[in-house]
């Protein structure tokens, strides 16, 4: 089993930058990829980005590709989602998820239910 626990959301202003971070409780988090999704209020989860365990590879929606980028240190059993030019839209809670793939499929992605474990989520709302 593998414990998500989320942190650095909060309120930002529009164009403005946070940073989340994802600990893991699981020692083999290196063998895990993680990915971030958010849900907004009457919307379907939606994925963010990934990052593989394999080669450290990353995949984003098109609608944060550019403005987010995502990482990972092993050592310290966390990911990362660093959020610049933040908009509007981007308000929603966002979710770590981990899972660890079969090494015959590719280890990015963006389906939720391709992923085992989440987190609770943290809060992140951009103002105008």
């Amino acid at each position: 089993q593998v414990h998500l626990v989320e942190s650095g959301g909060g309120l930002a202003q529009a164009g403005g930058s946070l940073r989340l971070s994802c600990a893991a409780s699981e020692r083999a988090f290196n063998s895990y990829t993680i990915a971030w999704f958010r849900q907004s209020p009457g919307k379907e989860r939606e994925f963010v980005s990934a990052i593989s365990w394999r080669d450290g590879s990353t995949l984003y929606s098109d609608s944060v590709k550019g403005r987010f980028t995502i990482s990972r240190d092993n050592a310290k059993n966390t990911g990362y989602l660093q959020m610049n030019s933040l908009k509007p839209s981007d308000t929603a809670v966002y979710y770590c998820a981990a899972t660890s793939p079969p090494p015959h499929i590719s280890p990015l992605r963006r389906e939720s239910g391709d992923y085992d474990y989440w987190g609770q989520g943290t809060q992140v709302t951009v103002s105008a």
